[in-house]
């Protein structure tokens, strides 16, 4: 069968569309590793599928699933992708939507100059629900990664924060010469987290900006992660070196993250993009 599909990016964070509203079929992992081959398949970070919702109070179904074929329960810079999606493919004509994902339900939002906010929800920070093991709640944990390749510990300090995906969040002198990848890697399967773990490398600029880059769990780092930037904003206010509305600079361009703190939402501004739309057999 012929099966339609749209690539996009949210600030070079790519991705592969799929309409299961109009079209009927499953989608494997093995496909999607296929798929996702940046020399023999299409090539994405993450494939996002547009499904009918179970709650009849939202709009859409969306479903995440990383390059390797795991399946993720959120992605930030996918959502704003999702609602350029459903409204150039004429699913919606409606400038807000609600996105049920498999942690609960999302906003997104068409702004006047065509960036698209979406509300993220209330960050976790309770362990067990990121999830993480620890016994109590802390700003900042301990974590010691042990290095195969010289066979020594390192302890490291991290904020863990829930944002419908887990994420550790360090801080850095300077993300440019972190050791985002063999780090990343270490920490992404750290046993701590038990569903393993998406890393993001904070350096701190000022209190209203901040450079970020992210070692995204089953994908390897990526150049840009919409739910990194706003758990390191989290972590960021929670250690009091930010102010509640905060530039996040990545390597594929800004975000603008805000948190007011407490029990409030995390908003999250930025574009999203078309870049072709295919056919492919399968």
């Amino acid at each position: 069968m012929l099966l339609q599909f749209t690539k996009m990016h949210g600030l070079g964070n790519d991705f592969v569309l799929l309409d299961l509203i109009s079209q009927n079929v499953i989608i494997r992992p093995k496909l999607i590793q296929s798929l996702a081959d940046r020399r023999l398949g299409i090539g994405f970070d993450q494939l996002l599928l547009v499904e009918p919702p179970d709650n009849p109070d939202v709009d859409f179904k969306y479903r995440i699933f990383n390059a390797d074929g795991t399946e993720a329960e959120q992605c930030g810079n996918g959502a704003r992708c999702f609602l350029r999606f459903v409204r150039d493919h004429g699913l919606t004509t409606k400038t807000k939507i609600k996105l049920e994902t498999n942690t609960g339900i999302i906003e997104c939002q068409l702004e006047q100059d065509g960036n698209i906010c979406v509300n993220m929800g209330n960050p976790i920070l309770q362990p067990d629900k990121i999830p993480f093991m620890a016994e109590n709640p802390a700003v900042l944990y301990e974590l010691i990664l042990n290095q195969p390749t010289t066979n020594t510990t390192q302890t490291i300090n991290i904020a863990s924060v829930g944002m419908g995906n887990p994420h550790a969040v360090t801080i850095v002198d300077d993300v440019t010469t972190a050791p985002v990848n063999k780090t990343g890697a270490i920490i992404e399967k750290h046993p701590r987290f038990p569903q393993r773990v998406n890393v993001g490398f904070m350096q701190i600029l000022s209190r209203k900006k901040i450079a970020l880059r992210v070692f995204e769990r089953g994908v390897g780092e990526t150049s840009a992660c919409g739910t990194g930037a706003c758990a390191a904003v989290v972590a960021g206010r929670l250690q009091g070196l930010l102010d509640a509305t905060v530039e996040v600079n990545l390597q594929g361009g800004k975000l603008k993250i805000t948190w007011q703190g407490d029990a409030s939402p995390v908003m999250m501004t930025g574009s999203a993009n078309r870049v072709f739309e295919g056919q492919l057999q399968i």
